[in-house]
């Protein structure tokens, strides 16, 4: 995922899904180098839950 869909995809998961920037952080922390673990990571954590992983998943969709 290049920097601009990176940043869209936070800010999207940020603003639309409301989850605080920290944990995003966290996230990002966690998937090293591979941002594409970032819905899972975040449900690995208990930071979204299973609905919100859906639409993640929907607006990933969408996107790409």
């Amino acid at each position: 995922m290049d920097t601009k869909r990176l940043a869209k995809f936070l800010r999207f998961l940020h603003e639309d899904l409301a989850i605080p920037a920290d944990s995003l952080q966290l996230a990002l922390r966690r998937a090293d180098s591979n941002p594409s673990l970032l819905p899972m990571i975040l449900w690995q954590y208990g930071l979204v839950s299973l609905s919100q992983l859906d639409e993640i998943f929907d607006w990933l969709n969408a996107v790409f």
